[in-house]
């Protein structure tokens, strides 16, 4: 980042205090969630001209904290190597994959030494094996696949340090960023209980409307820790407490089938409403078999108030699964928004979609892939599941500055502070992650500026080809 852009945000912040706000609230919120990757994994391109510098802790001149070499194991350390986006093996990502590489010391609250990724197990495709030391890679840029990646986290507002709030897999994780807790009660909640891992048997079908004989591992608090959290039990994966989706009206959820571990709303019984084996009380709110129908809407200008948008397999970043079309996918919602003619009202102005519209991208969980930087873990019998390894975080605004770093630590319960604070709500309204969070991402945000013009995120794929790609959208993940 150059030292000019940081003198202009100094003074920005001091110029705060008496500006005129161009906007009080967004209109619209979009999250967009990818899957399974860490910031040392997938943003190394962060740390080489024309993006900017890394420094493992960050620096004024290098503000990116991503590690580039000597990456730490029990035994000493060991350098990076590359691998595709579009990976033919899978990690381990489960709590077990969790307690692996955090390598737990134990306190009040315990720490995580960081140096046990060489134990999380490899899933390689059918014909193939896994390299060696498959866990300690980096996404290779040499075809220039994660461009539109590093041109938003460079162009808008980047998080150093946003952690998966929970210690495992998609379905915790997906139901943390939709509601704020995989507990399947507030009660339970209180307690340490959380639903921690994906469905028992990996391919069954997630949420209220799964066949009875599907079920999720329930983490429970360790007395004589460690290890700290023990799951002790399974349950049927059907929940009920409120979620974000009952404090904002105006909300849709896209996803790539309507029993997929991230087709979060289909495991709390009150929105879903199970009968015959499907979710009836959806209504309009969940698309649940077409991601790309968000683009389309867009065009439409149909947007809620509050929309969750997650990708099919093929677009997931998911290893051995993706076929790189992420960052494509993800520049195609984005220039979507930015450069839609698409008007409403925000107070007495009327303002087109980019000029009041927060869009934050998130991933939601590591993938069992190394990152140096330790989980703060809570105290209390939520530090048993709580927090979980970094993931990265892009914040895009008419708003936000260009190359803006952030370095408070934040997890979803940050976004969902957010979204509460936005649309006038109590932050940590639901009790959850929301409430115990700290930070809730208003500094991304600078409103009394005049909104930024949008350019064009460049990307080999266009909105064109996914709204019209013939293949059926596969679910992102079922292990």
């Amino acid at each position: 980042m150059r030292v000019a852009s940081r003198l202009v945000l100094l003074l920005a912040g001091f110029a705060a205090v008496t500006a005129h706000a161009q906007i009080f609230n967004f209109k619209h919120i979009v999250v967009v969630v990818q899957e399974n990757r860490t910031p040392d994994n997938l943003f190394q391109g962060l740390c080489s001209p024309p993006y900017g510098a890394c420094a493992a802790p960050p620096t004024f001149f290098a503000p990116y904290d991503i590690q580039t070499s000597n990456w730490q194991t029990k035994t000493g350390t060991v350098q990076p190597a590359p691998v595709a986006l579009a990976s033919t093996y899978d990690l381990d990502h489960s709590h077990r994959g969790f307690d692996a590489m955090c390598n737990v010391v134990a306190g009040n609250p315990p720490t995580c030494l960081m140096n046990g990724a060489a134990g999380i197990g490899c899933h390689p495709k059918a014909g193939t094996t896994c390299p060696a030391r498959p866990q300690f890679r980096y996404v290779n840029n040499s075809t220039g696949v994660l461009n539109p990646y590093l041109e938003l986290a460079s162009q808008y507002g980047w998080a150093n340090y946003m952690f998966q709030t929970n210690q495992g897999p998609s379905f915790p994780a997906h139901q943390f960023i939709f509601g704020g807790t995989s507990a399947p009660s507030k009660s339970d909640d209180a307690l340490g209980i959380f639903a921690s891992e994906n469905m028992i048997p990996t391919s069954a079908q997630a949420g209220c409307a799964a066949k009875p004989t599907t079920s999720v591992a329930v983490l429970s608090p360790d007395p004589t820790p460690p290890p700290y959290g023990v799951e002790k039990s399974t349950m049927f994966p059907c929940f009920e407490h409120q979620t974000m989706a009952d404090l904002i009206p105006d909300w849709k959820y896209y996803a790539a089938g309507a029993g997929s571990i991230w087709t979060a709303p289909n495991a709390i019984e009150h929105i879903c409403v199970p009968s015959a084996g499907k979710c009836t009380g959806w209504g309009s709110h969940v698309v649940p078999n077409n991601p790309s129908q968000v683009l389309t809407d867009l065009a439409n200008c149909s947007l809620a108030d509050l929309t969750w948008v997650t990708p099919t397999a093929a677009n997931s970043d998911h290893p051995s699964l993706n076929d790189g079309g992420g960052p494509s996918w993800v520049a195609a919602v984005v220039n979507a928004i930015g450069n839609s003619s698409c008007t409403d009202g925000n107070g007495n102005r009327s303002l087109t979609y980019w000029q009041d519209t927060a869009i934050i991208i998130t991933w939601d969980d590591w993938g069992g892939w190394y990152d140096h930087e330790p989980p703060t873990i809570l105290a209390g019998v939520q530090g048993d599941y709580q927090y979980g390894f970094r993931v990265p975080m892009i914040v895009v605004s008419a708003y936000t500055p260009q190359g803006y770093v952030d370095n408070e630590r934040h997890d979803f319960g940050s976004i969902l502070r957010f979204v509460q604070s936005n649309f006038g709500l109590r932050e940590g309204e639901l009790g959850f992650a929301d409430n115990r969070s700290t930070t809730d991402l208003h500094e991304f945000f600078r409103t009394f500026q005049s909104p930024r013009p949008f350019s064009t995120i460049a990307a080999p794929k266009s909105a064109d080809f996914f709204i019209h790609d013939p293949r059926p959208p596969e679910p992102p993940d079922n292990d």
